[in-house]
């Protein structure tokens, strides 16, 4: 691919301007790329994927959907068996080498070996245990070797009907740039839609997800915060956006007066899960008991008003049978 054409970043879809900003999938049939920081490793696991020649990087697609922290100790590990054969070559070569050699008189490193290989096999061994240790941190900060994973999907979420809301700062946000414009309480129409991006199953992975939509809408297009009330993670939480109060950005035409909720992920071929889609419900119900929505309130996907396949077919078929859902605008 010709860098002198415009990049599209498979993860936030904005486009890569900056070469120095991109990483390429390393599958030649592939050869997508990213922004450096959309992959979600951190800076010091990216220079190591520069400085290591062993280490590459795929994406998400090439690795038919392996999970994040997965794919890269998949790597790794590979990376570094192949490694290790090509140190079991090198020793093999050193030593039928040495055989045609005349034996040093200074006093041998290790005294079963020539001291020409000696030297070789100690060096060999300095740079395998430098690497093997280097591997070790970024295996440590990947998978589960200090007890915390990058997808927890086993662990970390929400499972017992218990609506966990977390506030901006809490999934590591930005606050807006000004006061946002105050809502007219109570609500009367919630949207559903999805941000039609990857999907997420842990407090962790979905906080990041988060993070990548907020950083499109403020920087990409320039508005003042998030642009949706509320979003909705595959770990069964809630990440508040501009909340009940304000006035959000999601549905042009129909912000005002409107809470826009959106499920993180794509589901036009699949559905959410049920802790997904059981925490809509809950921070529906919650919105009603607060008198942040009435009781009458009507459910719209987001098609319904605007050009727009979101929130999904799979999304928008389970929509309609919530008993808010309405046909009439």
């Amino acid at each position: 691919m010709s860098r002198n054409t415009l990049e599209i970043c498979l993860k936030c879809h904005g486009i890569i301007v900056d070469n120095d900003r991109r990483i390429e999938c390393d599958n030649v049939y592939c050869g997508r790329s990213c922004h450096r920081k959309c992959t979600e490793l951190s800076e010091d696991q990216l220079k190591l994927l520069e400085m290591v020649p062993n280490l590459r990087w795929k994406c998400d697609n090439c690795l038919n959907g392996v999970q994040i922290g997965a794919q890269m100790s998949k790597w790794l590990e590979k990376s570094l068996r192949e490694h290790e054969k090509r140190l079991e070559i090198l020793e093999q070569g050193l030593v039928k080498r040495s055989k045609h050699e005349d034996p040093a008189q200074t006093p041998p490193i290790c005294p079963f070996l020539p001291n020409t290989v000696g030297r070789k096999a100690v060096t060999v061994t300095v740079v395998f245990v430098t690497l093997t240790f280097l591997l070790g941190i970024v295996l440590a900060t990947t998978t589960n070797l200090f007890g915390k994973t990058l997808n927890q999907t086993d662990l970390d979420v929400i499972d017992n009907s218990t609506l966990v809301i977390l506030k901006v700062a809490e999934w590591g946000g930005r606050p807006a740039k000004r006061m946002l414009d105050a809502q007219q309480l109570p609500i009367n129409r919630v949207v559903i839609s999805h941000t039609a991006a990857e999907g997420c199953e842990s407090r962790e992975v979905c906080s990041a997800r988060v993070n990548v939509v907020q950083s499109f809408h403020m920087d990409s297009w320039g508005w003042d915060h998030i642009g949706y009330n509320f979003l909705v993670g595959g770990d069964g939480r809630v990440y508040e956006g501009r909340g009940w109060d304000y006035v959000g950005a999601h549905t042009k035409g129909y912000n005002r007066g409107s809470i826009g909720i959106s499920f993180i992920g794509t589901f036009t071929t699949r559905k959410p899960n049920e802790r997904q889609l059981e925490a809509c419900q809950l921070l529906l119900q919650e919105g009603v008991r607060l008198k942040k929505l009435t009781t009458n309130y009507r459910l719209y996907g987001h098609r319904q008003l605007s050009a727009t396949e979101s929130p999904g077919e799979e999304l928008y078929k389970i929509i309609k049978k919530w008993p808010h859902w309405s046909h009439e605008i």
